[in-house]
């Protein structure tokens, strides 16, 4: 099982390998490939040009966002993301969310950000080489300890970079609401926000319990096809269909978070002939007549491509 698993790995990195070629000649120069700011940027641009169901993608956008401003977010964060290892997390991830509002007309990445940057932090001697069967659960542990060592100047700088960022359907709350100042400690806000929003639980219950099952479905589904694309859409809807988007439980409320979880099931569950025309469908049903958009699923499909990237590279 431990050899299939690994079989399954090395596939997947070969294939991201080669989606990468694509995009090296937009790459900023002074990024190292397969670097921390290099597999932000690949990761994300990866994650957008894959067309998963009400996202944004090359052929759809939204009135306020669109593919080039992905695009965009994502070159501008490389270099920030770069330097996540040497640098206070709070200065990373605020410098990131200031460069990304540079070039985009709205909040184009700030999830992608808190999900990668402390995966960025992580020194390079910490990453597992990839051939462990446990990659996300011992990666979860260095995770954890950058967490750990985070101080009132690190969380000041993460509250005023979620305040710039403006992220959508917040609303307001009785404690750490973002009108307010900062709270004492970062970890206390995620983990009043981890039971409704997917990326605070990755920082309070660990990357391996919200992204060790979108892992395993995209090594195997990258394995498996020929077109990477459609791989990525594939973990996406499986881990859609695993939990909620924590984005459609805000905007739109528990039914209808739950309502899409089912649609993506059981575009899943179409068998492949059909799985075309079903997807189809399910994106269509999700751009009109509202905009119901799985934003915080790829955010964290983007978080599980940077893992591959840094712990397969060459």
């Amino acid at each position: 099982m431990l050899a299939t698993q690994d079989s399954h790995i090395r596939l997947a990195a070969g294939k991201l390998r080669e989606a990468c070629c694509e995009w090296d000649g937009r790459m900023p120069t002074t990024l190292p490939p397969y670097g921390a700011g290099w597999a932000a940027s690949m990761a994300c641009l990866l994650e957008a040009s894959a067309p998963k169901p009400g996202n944004v993608h090359p052929a759809a956008g939204f009135p306020d966002l669109t593919h080039d401003d992905l695009v965009a977010a994502a070159l501008a964060i490389g270099p920030i993301l770069e330097q996540a290892a040497d640098m206070p997390l709070g200065w990373v991830i605020l410098e990131a969310v200031r460069q990304s509002r540079r070039v985009t007309r709205s909040n184009a990445n700030l999830g992608m950000i808190l999900a990668i940057a402390p995966l960025a932090a992580v020194a390079p001697d910490g990453w597992p080489t990839g051939a462990e069967d446990d990659t996300v659960a011992s990666l979860s542990v260095a995770v954890a300890a950058v967490l750990g060592s985070l101080d009132a100047a690190d969380t000041a700088a993460i509250w005023k970079a979620i305040g710039e960022a403006g992220p959508g359907g917040m609303g307001t709350t009785a404690r750490h609401d973002l009108a307010g100042p900062p709270p004492g400690s970062i970890l206390d806000a995620m983990q009043l926000a981890a039971g409704h929003d997917s990326i605070a639980a990755l920082w309070t219950r660990g990357y391996a319990s919200v992204l060790g099952g979108l892992i395993v479905d995209l090594s195997i589904a990258l394995s498996r096809v020929v077109d990477w694309r459609e791989a990525v859409v594939d973990a996406f809807l499986r881990q859609l269909a695993r939990a909620p988007d924590s984005l459609i439980l805000r905007r739109h409320g528990s039914r209808i978070a739950v309502e899409v979880s089912g649609r993506a099931a059981a575009v899943i569950a179409t068998i492949p002939p059909d799985r075309r025309e079903a997807v189809a469908a399910f994106d269509r049903s999700l751009r009109d007549p509202v905009r119901i958009n799985p934003g915080t699923t790829a955010d964290l499909v983007a978080a599980a491509l940077y893992i591959l990237l840094r712990s397969q590279s060459p």
